[in-house]
């Protein structure tokens, strides 16, 4: 595990990596972690899982590590990490994917499962060793021809749900038993989804305000990412979903105020930190 949180990186060499259950009982799983990229040397399969605004450091950490036939591949939040990996290791050492399998930091190398969900990987050469490593450890895999109709999909939810449960530091499916906050979900969802529809991205789903709203009662007791950032006062990735959302709409010609409010009044929130 490559990294630089040292807190993090220190609990994972002596706990290994934790994962608490519902009720409360922990799992640990040894693990090597490193913040050197060099000790990572020759990598044929990275995970890419950082914060979306942290990804041109991993890119360059990638650079000098991964294998030339490697491959690295983005489960993260937001548009665009695909990308600028590119940028920095070419498009064919690139892979999309996404996960809707949620996760709630509980401290330095501990997490509590927030829902199982699906690992999408959009269909690559060189993607067999990753696939079977992960039906064996029992996640929920698909391969697909064309991930980006799933990363428009999964935007479309984490517009409608992250800012809201940042501004407002409540769980995802506080959202749901709160009127006012279930009209801004729907508006949210609907504007991420006209951009989508202007970028000729065909959504997995037919109805954006449905979509966010089962997502936020599958993952009820959740803490957003976005929150969780909020919380402990760590940079946010609201810029590469509201903000994405809102630069995109303008590009196209559809307005998105309210993602475009979001946007604002967390990159506030944070300033003030």
């Amino acid at each position: 595990m490559l990294g630089t949180w040292p807190a993090g990186l220190e609990a994972l060499r002596n706990n290994g990596a934790r994962l608490a259950d519902a009720d409360g009982r922990e799992l640990a799983y040894r693990v090597r972690v490193t913040r050197d990229p060099g000790a990572a040397r020759e990598a044929k399969i990275a995970l890419v899982l950082v914060k979306s605004w942290q990804t041109r450091r991993a890119a360059r950490q990638l650079a000098d590590c991964l294998a030339d036939d490697g491959l690295a591949v983005t489960l993260q939040n937001g548009l665009g990490n695909d990308d600028i990996l590119a940028e920095a290791i070419g498009r064919e050492r690139v892979a999309l994917g996404v996960t809707t399998t949620g996760a709630t930091l509980l401290g330095p190398g501990l997490a509590r499962s927030g829902g199982e969900g699906t690992i999408s990987l959009q269909s690559h050469a060189r993607l067999g060793t990753l696939e079977s490593a992960l039906l064996e450890a029992r996640f929920k895999v698909e391969v697909v021809a064309d991930a980006k109709s799933l990363v428009w999909g999964k935007l479309v939810v984490n517009a409608a749900i992250n800012p809201l449960t940042a501004l407002l530091r409540v769980p995802n499916g506080e959202l749901l038993k709160r009127p006012s906050a279930r009209v801004m979900m729907k508006a949210l969802a609907d504007e991420t989804a006209a951009v989508a529809s202007a970028q000729r991205v065909r959504l997995p789903f037919s109805n954006p305000g449905a979509a966010a709203e089962s997502v936020a009662m599958k993952t009820a007791a959740n803490h957003s990412s976005m929150f969780q950032d909020v919380r402990r006062g760590a940079p946010t990735e609201i810029d590469a979903i509201c903000g994405a959302v809102a630069r995109a709409g303008e590009r196209h010609g559809v307005p998105t105020p309210v993602n475009r409010v979001c946007w604002q009044l967390v990159q506030a929130m944070a300033a003030r930190g």
